[in-house]
This record gives C-alpha cells, structure tokens and sequence, in this order.
C-alpha cells in the first residue's frame, strides 16, 4: 500500500482504499490476515556482523599487518620486550576499534526503543489495547495527549490535537493537526497536517487516525534504512596511516635488502650483515606509531570534554580538523532554542524587548527610553492578555547550596536558572509580562480563569473568559489574520475606537514588517463582557473584540555563536544551516549570524528535490541555508559536499538527523536535546549543544593532527638517519658504524619519549588562520617529506662523518672501531634529540620557544641520562658494545650532532627575510589544489 500522498486524499477515498471503517475499524480476523501480508509493525535491524567478526576486523588493517610481521622479526632476533611491547600495542588498538564499532551499532536499536509499545485500536467497533508491532494498514487508533504516535496515520479526527515533530522533522515548536485533505503533491513532512508518523509524541488534544504505513514503510522506517545503508566514512588519519604504512615497508625493506647486499659485497660476514639488516627494518617501521597517535588522540580527547565535546570514535577527534564545512542545525545549536519576544506593536508605537532567554530580566524600549507599563495602558493591557490567556508558566529552580556567584550576578546569591513549563509560544509571552512586573502570582488574586476555549488549527485562536472586579473580561491571542476578522475595535493610544480601514492598514503593515524579520507574530484582543453575553461557543465568545496589538517572537541566536562562525571563516570553514524549519526564518538566522555572504543561496527542501544530483553538485558549494528539508535531503547535501572534496561535520539532535550524522565524515549530535539515535550514530557529542563548541573541538583537532605530523617527521627523519648511515658505510666499504643493539636501542629509547611528548605539543598562534587541508592530502604534504629525508640525510651524512673521522684518528683494532662506533652510536642519538626540537614548528627551531614543552624537555633530559648510562656505567658497556669517549670526542659529536638542525634552520631564517612575511597554504573552494599566497 506505498503511496506518497496519503495527504491528498478524501476520508472516502482513504477509507475506500484501505478497506476500513471509521465506526468499526477492520475485522480482526482482517487484521490477522494483514498482519502476515505486511509483516510486523517494526524495524529491521538488517545484517549484522558478530562480535566475533567484528574483532576479526580490526586486524585487517594494512599498518596491523606490518606490526604483526615487526613481532615475528624482533622475536627472531630475541628481542622478546620489543616484541610483547608491539603485540600489546596491537591488542589495544584492536579493542579500542571494536568497542567503538559495536557501540555504533546500536543506532538502530535506540531507534526501534523511540516506537510506542501498545497502542488503543478500534477493532470490530472495540477499543483495546494492541501491541503496537501487530498494527495494520487501515487499523483505527485513538490518541490521547501524551500518547506516541505508534505508527504512520492520517488523521480522521482531530480535536485541539499538537504533535512534538522535532526529531523527525526538525520543526522547533509542536504542529497543529487537522484532518482535513491537503491537495498538495510532495509537501515536506512538516507541513503534512493531517498526519501523524510513528515515534512522534502528541503533546496535546485528542484524535482518531486510521494506520497507512506500518514499519519499515513508515517515515521512520526510511530513516532506519538510510541508516543501514549508509555507509560510515574512513576518517583522513586513517587513510594517511595506512599510506604511511605502505610505504614504509617497502621503502624499509628495500633499503634493508641493500644494506645487507652491499655489506656482503664488501667483505662483511653474511650472519653479522643478516642481524644488522634485520635490526634497521625493525628500527625502519615505527611500531611506536600506532601508540602514539593513539596516545594523542586520548589526551586531545579529554582536552575536548573540558571544552564540552564528548568524543565516541577517537580518529573523528583529527577528522575535525581538516573540517571544511560545518553543517549545522539551527535550533538549540545556533540559536538558544528558547523562544523570545523582541518586538511589540501597541497600536501606536513599536517597541523592542530586551532580555535573553527564559530569565526574566529586561524590558521594553522605545528606542533608548525604557517604558514602563503603568505609563502606557494600550502596553499594560497586551500584558496582561499575554500572561493570563496563558497556559504555560515559569519556573525559578533552586540553585545548589555549593554553586558559586558568576561575574555578571549583581547579588552574593547564585544565579538561578528559569525552566518553561508549557508551550514555547506561551512560554515567550510569559516571559514578556514577567519582564514588565506581570507574573503569575501577581495577577492570581485579581483575575480568575471560568473559562477555557482551546486553541486549534481551524480557529488559530485561544481565549479564556476571567472575572475581574465583579465583571468578566475575554482575553483572546492568536494568528493576525484570523483575529482581525473578530475585531470591531482597536485600542488606539489608550482609547477604544472604531476599527477603521486605515487602521486595519497600519496593523497589516506592522505585521508584515515583523514577518519580513522573520518574527512569528501573533495578535492579542479582548472584550468586557455584559452580564447577558452568552460565551457557550468559540463564535459567541470571540465576536466584537478589541484589537490591543502585536507581538512578534523569534528562537533568538546564541550570543557566542557568531563569533564562532567568523573564526570559521577566518580558517577556511563554510558553515552551512539546515534546518526543518522555514525558509524566511532560517534566511533571517542566518544574516544575524554572519553565515551567508553576498551572492549566497538559501533554498527550501521542495526546490532541492526537483534538483538532480548534478544539478545540485554544481550550486552546492553556493549554498548556505536549506529550509524544509526531509531526511533523504540532509543526507543528499552531504553526499554532494562530499563529491566536492570537502570534508563534512553533520550536527543534529533528531532521528530525522541520523542518516546525514552517519554518512558524514564527521557526526555531531546535541547531548541535551539529542536522540539516543543522533548519538549511537554521531562521533562526537556536545555537551553543551553549542555550535562555537564545535568550533572549539576543531581547533582541538587541528592541533592533534599537527601533532601527529610533528612525531611522525622526528621518527622518520630519525629512521631515515639510521638507514642511511648503515647504508652508505656499506657503500664506502666501511665497518659497521652502528651493531644491532645500538639499533635497537636508539629505537626504543630515543624514538619513544620524546616522539610522545610531541604528541601534546602546544599548538602554534596561527592554526586557526590557515585554511583546511585537503581531504586526500598526503601525509608527507606541505614538505613535509622534504623535510623528513633532508634531515635525515643530514642526520646519517654527520652521523657517518664522525664515525670516520674517529676511526681515521683512532688506534688500528677492535678497540678504535669500538671507540668510532660509540662515537657514531653517541652523535645520531644527539642528533634525534637535537632534532625533535626542530620538530616543533613548520619553520625552524628559531620560531619557537624550546622550553615551551615541558614534557618534551624531560623526555629528552631522560634519554640523555640513559646514554649516559649506556656509556659510563661499566655493567653497560659489554652489553651495549660501548665504551667511554673524552672531551674531544664530545666536541666532535655535539658539532656533527648539531649540524643537520642549525643548519636547515639558518636556511630557513634567511629564506623567510628574502621571502618577506610568512607565505601560507589555502586552498579552493572545493578543497583539492593549494595554491601559494
């Protein structure tokens, strides 16, 4: 029974087509048969993977594979600590991995726990309570306030009803409902009036629905298979560590095999040359890598919940940083979700509203005058119907006995927080008369309710009838247009008269101005009743009523945020919003915000569905806001940001967010206001719900990748050091200038400490000006390899130069070469701790401050004391093949050591003079080829 437009079609025509009756509903021997024809009214999980494949797969990746083999050749060599330190390595990795891959499994599973568990059914003209996974298409159901909705319906009957459609549709207050047709094709979700979908929640009101999708036939049940389908991105740090991978085995193997070649050639024994070479491809191949950025990522992690981002999947943490578009939500996220009057219209003047929020502190302006409400009677008026045609109220919650005074408190008494309890529109006009000294108390002795007439969507209006002082008075608010119908009078300047046509014409135009500010404006009227006035009926009661104003309230944006979106684009970041909400609304966010700049597009989600997907590739990167939008939308704009080569952040707080949170490079659901799917799904959450949160978990990831970068250039360039000193001592025909110990000690010692410490480096001042790197960059990018294999040749052309300078000084025999051998073993570990200084900066050891780190400076401090050790304590020196060296061997070795750092820095300095001002990378639009500037 698939069909799009079930909200076109007449009750007839409904009841027709799905055979069902409003009186008696279905058979239930008919419901048994629809049952085994539709299946049960729940969601698949689809295939799943054991817990036993999914550990399997974490020890697929190609750097495991290396690790694995670096295992099996430390244990030939018996180096058994290298090897159960490797081995432990790669268990943790694979757990880590498998946690986080289980945990995200279990989106699905969240979502099936949001679908309503029973539900009240009209069976052969019976009421009962069903499981709701045993509704059929073209059960009858009965809704109540509070109830779920347990299954897609179409309203037959609609009393008062409002659904909370949030996490579907993305609409920031509750929808009215009406069960009239709508003869509209393909209409958003949110303004399907006359239907109610599974999950969501009924927030007020009765009424009947009559069941048309069950399952996976539902919106929801769409939402669950795009959540199957969709694929989980491998993150930049992934892809580049596997690169890294690759090629350092080959590289290492190559050279390894060289190595032993040219030895042999030259006269070196086979067995000697075999341990040499196994030893530098065990040096070759960072086994401490995976560790380290592990490491890093941890500690940028806790970082990151301090700033009030929660990080589920630690390789997201560096997929932030190379963020080139954020995709945000708008309400909670970039606004404050707290629906807010602004502007007031009193029939002769408009005044702003000051005051943020729920707290009740501000008031009214007539430009810089405050105006007081005893001064003005049209103001106090429209108060007092804002505050007594009312349902909602407000609540000060009690500070803890331990909170302390804020900066901005103007009392030693904590600031309390303020709660709405109600309907946000309600909420907003109480927070208005609050504002202006009208509470709740305040008026509670002067005024009593007798009647209530419920707002619903026919009307658009609510009143209630208050006796007063011995009379009665009717307070009426609702939508303009269908108030103004009821209005024979307007409260002008603090008197009653008529409602002329010129008049109708100003109210028009103040309502027009504040729509055109994407104000939701409602109208406020009242009447004194005479004691013969009948008020039985909605008609009778609202009738010859007396226009006071207009209001006009918006979900404001939150303070920090704007600022937030200028440091984006200061570093290269579109922020782009998307939201279910409408189109001038988001337009008018959006320019307080800063987000769209000139010539930029907003569209609505039924201009994006007409679009092809390379109609909408070629105008993606142009557009910032989407209004309206449906699930299968949010995840088209992500997957068209991705084919752009742009790296995409995906935050939302509904299931209707899921799918897009999912397929994103990055997911971001809201930790106050998110689902229990929008978080299974997501990578990170904020506790906070605030975009500059986000923001500030970039910078976080920035700086985590840099730091990668850096311990990956001090390893390499280290390596590469090693390698090369072997390698063109074989070539020259020399001894070996380093034993297979000395290797392995360099690598585990010099390579460790200090190679961590620079995984919680300072981030440079500049991170956060230059733009986002390219998705596909290569890890050896912005010379970064240059770097790595300029020093470390460098590193083993110094390192072989003291070697050979000592053995040319030294005595012929064992006892010079050991001497030259210390000395070569002494100046690469001098020239690696040197180094990793250089390591710190982009440009050179002189453009940072070297105590800056201070991890870094007793790692380093700590390798020294463990050469020192090697060299001077006696127990030592057999094991490490070492013995002690003099001060001239020293002066040698601090010069050879310090060469390849002082020099390229030097370099460096004077190429930054000639060059001017720092040159810095950007890149285009779509992310992919840097230019210079």
């Amino acid at each position: 029974m698939e069909n799009r437009n079930w909200h076109r079609l007449s009750e007839e025509e409904l009841l027709t087509q799905l055979g069902s009756s409003p009186e008696n509903g279905l058979a239930p021997e008919e419901a048994t048969k629809r049952l085994l024809e539709h299946g049960r009214n729940e969601l698949s999980e689809g295939e799943k993977l054991s817990p036993i494949k999914l550990l399997l797969n974490q020890f697929k990746d190609f750097m495991v594979l290396v690790l694995i083999g670096a295992t099996l050749i430390s244990g030939l060599l018996g180096e058994y600590l290298d090897a159960i330190t490797i081995m432990a390595i790669i268990i943790i990795n694979a757990v880590l991995g498998f946690v986080q891959e289980f945990r995200a499994e279990r989106s699905l599973r969240a979502l099936k726990e949001m679908t309503a568990p029973t539900a009240h059914v009209l069976r052969g003209g019976v009421v009962n309570g069903v499981p709701a996974s045993e509704l059929v298409p073209g059960d009858v159901i009965v809704l109540q306030s509070g109830d779920r909705i347990p299954a897609d319906i179409r309203f037959l009957a609609a009393n008062s009803c409002q659904a909370e459609e949030s996490t579907l549709t993305g609409e920031s207050v509750p929808v009215s409902k009406h069960a009239k047709a709508i003869d509209e094709d393909d209409i958003p979700l949110g303004d399907r009036r006359n239907m109610g979908f599974m999950g969501t929640m009924l927030t007020g009101g009765t009424g009947r629905g009559i069941v048309v999708c069950t399952g996976m036939g539902t919106e929801m049940g769409k939402i669950a298979d795009l959540i199957q389908q969709t694929e989980e991105m491998e993150t930049p740090l992934q892809r580049r560590l596997e690169q890294l991978g690759k090629i350092l085995i080959v590289v290492a193997l190559f050279l390894t095999v060289m190595v032993v070649v040219a030895g042999i050639l030259h006269g070196q024994p086979a067995y000697g040359m075999f341990l040499a070479g196994v030893s530098l491809a065990v040096a070759a191949i960072p086994e401490g890598l995976p560790a380290i950025v592990t490491v890093a990522l941890a500690l940028g992690v806790q970082r990151m919940i301090k700033r009030k981002a929660i990080v589920r999947k630690l390789p997201s943490v560096e997929t932030l940083g190379c963020a080139s578009v954020i995709c945000s939500d708008k309400t909670g996220t970039l606004t404050q979700n707290k629906m807010t009057v602004t502007r007031v219209w009193t029939g002769s003047r408009q005044l702003e509203v000051t005051g943020e929020g729920y707290t009740p502190h501000g008031g009214c302006f007539d430009g810089a005058k405050h105006v007081e409400a005893k001064d003005d009677s049209s103001l106090r008026r429209m108060l007092q119907i804002a505050a007594l045609c009312n349902n909602a109220s407000l609540v000060r919650t009690v500070p803890s006995e331990d909170a302390v005074p804020t900066a901005r408190s103007s009392s030693p008494e904590p600031e309390a927080a303020w709660e709405l309890k109600g309907d946000p529109t309600e909420g907003a006009l109480v927070v208005l008369a609050a504002k202006m000294g009208m509470t709740a108390g305040s008026l509670e002795g002067l005024y009593r309710r007798e009647q209530e007439f419920p707002f619903d969507s026919e009307r658009k209006r609510m009143s209630v009838v208050v006796s007063h002082q011995g009379g009665r008075i009717i307070y009426v608010k609702g939508a303009p247009d269908m108030l103004l119908e009821r209005c024979n009078y307007i409260l002008w300047e603090g008197k009653v008269v008529p409602f002329t046509g010129t008049l109708r014409t100003k109210v028009q135009q103040a309502q027009e101005g504040m729509a055109q500010s994407a104000l939701r404006v409602l109208g406020l009227a009242y009447r004194d009743l005479k004691p013969h006035d009948l008020c039985s009926t909605a008609d009778e009661a609202e009738c010859q009523l007396v226009f006071a104003g207009l209001t006009g309230m918006i979900d404001p944006p939150r303070r920090e945020v704007q600022g937030a979106i200028a440091t984006c684009r200061r570093a290269g970041i579109k922020t782009v919003m998307i939201t279910g909400d409408h189109q001038l609304t988001a337009e008018a966010i959006a320019g307080q915000l800063g987000i769209m700049p000139r010539g930029a597009l907003s569209i609505s989600g039924r201009e994006l569905a007409a679009m092809s997907d390379d109609e909408l590739d070629g105008v993606v990167d142009n557009i910032y806001v989407y209004a309206r939008v449906s699930p299968e939308h949010k995840l088209r704009i992500v997957k068209s940001l991705q084919r752009q080569g742009h790296v995409v952040a995906m935050t939302g707080d509904g299931v209707n967010d899921a799918p897009a949170i999912k397929a994103a490079d990055i997911g971001i659901a809201m930790g106050i206001t998110g689902t229990d799917v929008s978080k299974e799904a997501s990578s990170l959450v904020l506790g906070d719900d605030n975009f500059s949160s986000i923001v500030s978990a970039i910078e976080e990831g920035r700086s985590i990748y840099e730091n990668i970068r850096k311990f990956i250039r001090y390893l390499l360039a280290s390596n590469v050091g090693e390698i090369l000193t072997m390698f063109l001592a074989m070539m020259a025909g020399l001894p070996l200038p380093l034993v297979p110990i000395q290797i392995l000690w360099v690598n585990l010692v010099t390579d460790g400490l200090p190679a961590m410490a620079l995984g919680v480096d300072q981030a440079e001042n500049d991170l956060m000006t230059q733009k986002p790197r390219p998705a596909r960059e290569s890890i050896f990018a912005r010379r970064l390899g240059w770097k790595i294999i300029s020093r470390g040749v460098l590193i083993g052309v110094c390192t072989l130069g003291a070697f050979w300078l000592t053995l040319k000084s030294a005595p012929q025999g064992a006892q010079g070469l050991a001497l030259a051998q210390t000395v070569a073993f002494v100046t690469l570990v001098m020239a690696q701790l040197i180094h990793v200084f250089d390591c710190r900066s982009s440009r050179s050891i002189f453009h940072r401050n070297i105590l800056q780190n201070k991890y870094l400076v007793f790692a380093v401090l700590s390798s020294l004391v463990l050469m020192l050790a090697v060299l001077y304590v006696p127990a030592l020196q057999p094991i490490f093949k070492t013995v002690p060296i003099g001060m001239r061997e020293w002066c040698l070795v601090l010069v050879a050591a310090g060469i390849p750092t002082f020099l390229m820095g030097m370099g460096s300095v004077l190429g930054a003079k000639r060059r001017g001002p720092k040159s810095r990378i950007s890149y285009t639009s779509n992310g992919n080829q840097p230019s210079l500037r």
